[in-house]
């Protein structure tokens, strides 16, 4: 049951933030298979003196357009997994909105099932 998170700088339409959601959720969907319908996503807008990142750790030539995604799962949980979500979606933000994939940041978390409720207090 995945649950994302998407920082980015504020000012973008709400069209982009929307197809950087549809594409996270694709990828958790398609990539990582949970299934259809667990659709968790909140998208945060930052001023840029509370975006902090280093442009270019790693050698990347980060812009003002950098986006952190941050995925908590318990699916997709193996290396070829993990890397095909990544691959799939700084592919499909590139594709699709022009994002450079210096741009794009993604951190999964695992987690056990016991670790969710989903309401009333209830665990999973």
């Amino acid at each position: 049951m995945p649950f994302a998170r998407i920082d980015l700088a504020r000012g973008k339409p709400a069209e982009y933030r929307t197809t950087v959601a549809d594409i996270v959720y694709r990828g958790i969907v398609d990539v990582l298979k949970a299934p259809d319908g667990d659709r968790f996503i909140v998208v945060s807008e930052h001023s840029p003196e509370n975006l902090i990142y280093d442009r270019h750790f790693l050698g990347m030539e980060r812009s003002p357009d950098f986006l952190l995604i941050q995925v908590t799962s318990t699916v997709g949980n193996n290396k070829e997994a993990k890397l095909a979500f990544f691959r799939f979606v700084a592919g499909e933000l590139a594709s699709k909105l022009g994002v450079r994939p210096d741009d794009v940041m993604i951190n999964l978390v695992f987690v056990q099932r016991e670790d969710w409720s989903f309401g009333n207090g209830d665990p999973w």
